[in-house]
């Protein structure tokens, strides 16, 4: 199979290649498997006395492996990490999921249109963050162990041992699969810029391009925005609370009693972009985008983030 991905457009052709991993991205990358799209955090029930009970469900989660994580879903994993299990309070629901997860990742060697993770640093060599790295060469695959687990796992198998040659040949192959991307952010300080271009005229520009469908988001595999509500039965008896993805798109998603903080697409764009390419350095360290390029690929109008982070750095689109 290959993949054709433009601004707005995702099409898999198939291919007379013996590659088992001759695309990029999909739409899915790691985060649905973690940080659920929508997660049961505890359920009320009534007794017939009136009184109620709050009770934690059972949410049994079997081992799960991925095969084929590409190195940006990697660098997007750490950074969910970082968010759900290094700061002050621990996420259980993705901490359970966490510990569960095998991944035998897989050096990219077909980026497609939409990608610029060389221009992030997160790609499309996989440096570190799996249990098994591979690299797919034409006659087979040169693996190498990234953690106990996946050391344990090749020392099992009736494996070769990779020759130079082979070795040389796949360092080769992902230094032309950064070469071969033609997409990047501005390699200037964005988070300074950017807090420097609230008033710019691009936004207007962009919000009215911008359908606010929240797209970008989803397949962001960065993004962690989540709502939480309640969803009784009709009987009265029971109640869930769950928690739902959302996005900073949404009009309820920045609304306070009595009004809504952004209350337009130019304002939900602004806050979308400035905080991922900008504001996250100051809570993570680093900008919140890894160059999947997903949301040129998903977004229905084709709007392109490396576009308009270098219009509104100054840079010539």
């Amino acid at each position: 199979m290959h993949d054709d991905q433009q601004p707005g457009r995702y099409r898999m052709t198939t291919s007379s290649s013996p590659r088992q991993f001759a695309w990029a991205n999909g739409p899915q990358a790691l985060k649905p498997f973690l940080f659920a799209p929508r997660q049961t955090l505890w359920r009320a029930e009534r007794a017939a006395d009136g009184s109620i009970r709050f009770v934690e469900p059972a949410d049994p989660l079997p081992p799960l492996a991925v095969i084929g994580v590409r190195a940006c879903d990697l660098a997007a994993l750490a950074l969910q990490d970082a968010h759900f299990l290094e700061g002050e309070y621990v996420d259980p629901y993705y901490a359970a999921r966490r510990s569960n997860l095998f991944l035998i990742a897989v050096d990219c060697s077909h980026p497609a249109a939409t990608c610029f993770c060389a221009s992030t640093g997160d790609g499309p060599h996989v440096r570190q963050g799996c249990d098994i790295a591979l690299t797919e060469l034409e006659r087979g695959f040169v693996a190498r162990p990234d953690s106990e687990r996946g050391a344990q796992m090749l020392a099992s198998l009736a494996l070769s041992p990779a020759g130079v040659d082979d070795i040389e040949q796949g360092h080769a192959q992902t230094d032309r699969a950064a070469q071969a991307q033609q997409r990047g952010l501005p390699s200037r300080n964005l988070r300074d810029r950017l807090l420097a271009s609230l008033d710019h005229p691009r936004w207007n520009d962009v919000a009215s391009r911008c359908l606010s469908c929240g797209n970008c988001t989803s397949v962001c595999p960065t993004c962690f925005c989540h709502a939480q509500r309640e969803t009784p039965q009709l009987d009265g008896a029971t109640s869930e609370h769950v928690r739902e993805w959302d996005s900073c798109f949404s009009r309820g998603h920045s609304y306070l009693h009595g009004f809504t903080v952004r209350p337009d697409t130019r304002s939900r764009y602004r806050q979308w972009l400035v905080h991922k390419l900008g504001t996250w350095h100051d809570q993570y360290g680093r900008s919140g985008c890894v160059g999947c390029g997903r949301c040129i690929a998903w977004c229905p109008v084709g709007i392109d983030l490396t576009q308009e982070a270098a219009a509104l750095a100054g840079d010539q689109v």
